[in-house]
């Protein structure tokens, strides 16, 4: 039987289980069951987002994809392929795109291709950049490598019984309810030591749990060598110009990000989307910050969510104890 696990992500940046089910069939009525049904378990409060394997196999789908869909076309070894990975992972911004999308269909002529013209279509649900402003909590498909399954790896599979699979999903979740309180009595017993004296690392360090302090101090350390480079300034907004290096597997590139900055309320937002995704304030902006003389950290960067002095009662109530 398919089963279909609701997984979700604790302020330790872990796996946490919403929900699942055992499902006879994997056709449209059966999934629309099991969507109403997990949602009135929830009290009705549906996700903002969600991902499914199929976003996580799209990536691999589009690199196997390409050369059997395009390979026919003279264009294709003389950079076809190259200017439509550029399009759907270089681009930026959402205009961006659409001139790159527009430019690359017109440059080799493939305003009939039905395959490309299906991708464009449902292009506000895979290609990164029409993902930017939604909270994915670092479950995103690129960043994170744990697969929707992977929570009931090494309990259960394929073969499992119905009386086994019962046993075995009940071990898992205490497992996971331990490595929760494990990382729990870790915040609040080990600190990790700051790398710089700014205080705006220093609170991050007071409030949030060890695993998302250490994704702030990767941020910290890699504005070392960042020289924010001022693009315009327009009365109490300045933009900015940021060269970094992004690594992509075991390759690096340089890329240039913009960073928008209001001197009036100490907001700024970074085309890298880094705070709307995954809600950790990236180096361009902690950049932008440090050469604008910025010490004191505006309270719209510092969400709940990874804050580990807030008393969190779903965790005692899923434990099973009752």
């Amino acid at each position: 039987m398919p089963f279909a696990p609701f997984v979700g992500v604790n302020h330790h940046g872990q796996s946490i289980l919403l929900g699942a089910g055992l499902i006879s069939s994997e056709d449209t009525g059966t999934f629309t069951w099991l969507f109403q049904t997990w949602l009135q378990c929830m009290d009705g409060i549906a996700p903002k987002a969600i991902i499914t394997d199929q976003d996580r196999a799209m990536k691999n789908a589009i690199a196997t994809k390409v050369p059997e869909k395009l390979g026919s076309y003279a264009a294709y070894r003389s950079g076809l392929k190259t200017q439509l990975m550029k399009c759907v992972y270089d681009t930026q911004t959402i205009e961006e795109f659409e001139k790159c999308w527009a430019g690359f269909i017109n440059t080799y002529d493939l305003h009939e291709n039905v395959w490309l013209k299906s991708l464009y279509v449902e292009r506000e649900y895979w290609v990164p950049v029409f993902l930017k402003e939604h909270f994915w909590a670092g479950m995103s498909t690129t960043q994170r490598s744990e697969s929707m399954n992977a929570f009931f790896d090494g309990y259960v599979h394929s073969k499992t019984n119905l009386k086994e699979f019962v046993d075995q999903f009940d071990s898992a979740l205490r497992k996971k309810i331990e490595n929760e309180n494990h990382a729990e009595f870790q915040s609040f017993s080990q600190v990790i030591p700051c790398i710089s004296r700014s205080p705006i690392e220093k609170k991050f360090q007071e409030l949030y749990t060890n695993a998302k302090f250490r994704e702030v101090q990767q941020q910290v350390i890699g504005l070392l060598d960042l020289d924010p480079s001022l693009l315009t300034s327009d009365g109490v907004m300045k933009s900015y110009l940021l060269e970094d290096e992004v690594r992509i597997e075991e390759f690096t590139k340089p890329v240039t990000f913009l960073v928008d900055f209001n001197e009036e309320d100490c907001s700024a937002k970074c085309s890298c989307g880094l705070f709307q995704m995954r809600g950790i304030l990236c180096r361009h902006i902690l950049a932008v910050f440090k050469c604008n003389g910025i010490k004191s950290l505006p309270d719209r960067y510092i969400l709940d969510r990874w804050r580990k002095d807030i008393k969190r009662r779903c965790k005692e109530e899923d434990t099973g104890d009752d």
